[in-house]
């Protein structure tokens, strides 16, 4: 059994995957379009391979240890993993190893220092490699495309207007957005909506945008952000949201984070959670990802979030499952970076490219063939807070739709 059987087995059934070897022989699995040659460049790196393939794809690549001779890397990974799509079976196996290893094993922690520690890893990164592969309004969360064929820009207001829909908001509101990034989203609520908004968060980096974006706007005394732990919040508000940050609040604090949601909500208030999320069960986190992108994250299973939020007894109201959504956005992402490469190439260097590419090209290909999503889900704790029917979130989506500027 050659090299690229015992790593894929039956796993190719679209495409043509041909390996050369550090000696320079060559080895061929499938057939037809796409066509990719990939290069070996050491045997250290087979041995790396063959011991943990998920790791060590994406970290020989980004070391330029795996290089592609023919091809593009979405192409490589559109073979390898998206043959083995969810809907077919995909990833029951190795789930079932998971599971067999995660037994007894107790979730990460994540306290408030090394949530801080964990962001600024990330979210602290220099703010001109966002702005290269951003939307205008740093939107670094799933857009939502009404048509697959709009702009990023057009489907990232569009994704602001289907949020703020849900909120049912009232001029004059307190709305808090934990996790509230570069600021886009609660300077977008006040001014669709006057309301008023905290933001907090745990990044430095975005704090500082963020404040600097409410005094251009002349709202700082209306959208203020603050530099906080979730859990260290205090008052009362109208309006909850939090988008794209529960995945870094982790399994062992679910409970906490809703039971912190529910006292924080007023009694006739709306929480509106929009995160990533799996289908099926959601065990350990993808090694790459969480070594090199996101330390100490866990991507939920709806299930885990139900269990969690039912018991401090706040109501699911709406849910919303975008399956596809996240693809089109991560796609959009990577012709930025790749359109920009020259100059993120010049902020960090070769490697952090690569790192940062095969990031979000194995996400894309993981929304679009493996289990992952975007959950949104509505919570209240009364539940008489919101009209009987979901009329409203229609109507009010309508008034808030704008061209993107």
């Amino acid at each position: 059994m050659n090299l690229l059987e015992r790593l894929l087995g039956d796993r190719i059934r679209n495409g043509t995957l041909t390996v050369i070897m550090p000696g320079g022989e060559r080895s061929t699995i499938g057939s037809g379009e796409p066509v990719v040659v990939v290069q070996v460049h050491d045997k250290a790196a087979l041995v790396t391979l063959l011991r943990n393939p998920r790791l060590a794809f994406g970290e020989l690549y980004m070391d330029g240890r795996l290089t592609l001779e023919q091809g593009q890397l979405m192409d490589l990974l559109t073979i390898v993993v998206g043959a083995n799509r969810f809907e077919d079976g995909g990833h029951k196996g190795r789930l079932k190893k998971q599971m067999g290893f995660l037994k007894g094993l107790l979730p990460r922690r994540n306290d408030a220092a090394a949530s801080r520690r964990n962001v600024a890893h990330h979210y602290d990164l220099d703010e001109k490699l966002y702005r290269l592969f951003l939307d205008p309004d740093l939107q670094y969360s799933c857009a939502y495309f009404h048509d697959p064929a709009n702009s990023l820009e057009q489907a990232q207001a569009d994704k602001k207007a289907h949020i703020a829909a849900k909120l049912d908001l009232r001029p004059g509101q307190r709305v808090l957005d934990i996790g509230s990034g570069w600021g886009g989203m609660a300077l977008y609520l006040n001014r669709v909506a006057g309301v008023e908004v905290l933001g907090v968060t745990l990044s430095e980096e975005q704090l500082r945008v963020s404040r600097q974006r409410a005094e251009e706007a002349g709202v700082a005394d209306q959208v203020r952000f603050e530099l906080i732990d979730y859990r260290a919040v205090s008052g009362r508000f109208d309006r909850i949201m939090s988008v794209g940050m529960f995945e870094h609040v982790g399994l062992a604090h679910y409970r906490e984070f809703f039971a912190t949601c529910r006292n924080l909500l007023a009694d006739d208030g709306v929480m509106l959670l929009h995160t990533i999320g799996k289908y099926g069960k959601s065990g350990k986190p993808d090694p790459f990802t969480d070594k090199w992108i996101f330390p100490g994250y866990h991507v939920p299973s709806l299930s885990q979030m139900m269990a969690a939020s039912e018991e401090v007894r706040l109501i699911a109201t709406d849910v919303e499952t975008l399956r596809l959504h996240y693809g089109y956005t991560l796609r959009h992402w990577l012709a930025n970076c790749h359109a920009h490469r020259a100059e993120i190439v010049a902020l960090y260097d070769e490697r952090f490219f690569r790192m940062w590419e095969f990031y979000l090209a194995a996400a894309a290909i993981g929304f679009e063939q493996g289990a992952m999503n975007n959950f949104q889900v509505q919570y209240v704790r009364d539940r008489r807070a919101l009209p009987i029917t979901r009329d409203y979130m229609a109507e009010a989506e309508q008034r808030f739709r704008r061209p993107a500027p």
